[in-house]
């Protein structure tokens, strides 16, 4: 399964969330590292959601890059 991961840039770290998996989170110092911690999380997460005996939920979040103009 692929999950739309938003990874945000902060003032010290990045931070990642999955939008089809609430409470899925992580946090790092590189791009790298928030890569790799997020991937874990969300396999966590799901063993998580099994072993309680919760439904999956399928991926259903898309990820779009918007081109705007800058104001004048």
């Amino acid at each position: 399964m692929k999950y739309a991961v938003v990874i945000e840039k902060g003032a010290t770290n990045y931070s990642a969330y999955v939008p089809d998996l609430p409470g899925c989170v992580a946090a790092a110092e590189t791009i790298e590292e928030i890569e790799m911690l997020i991937r874990s999380a969300i396999e966590f997460h799901i063993r998580g959601m099994i072993e309680d005996g919760l439904e999956i939920p399928q991926p259903a979040s898309l990820v779009r890059e918007v081109e705007v103009r800058r104001p004048a």
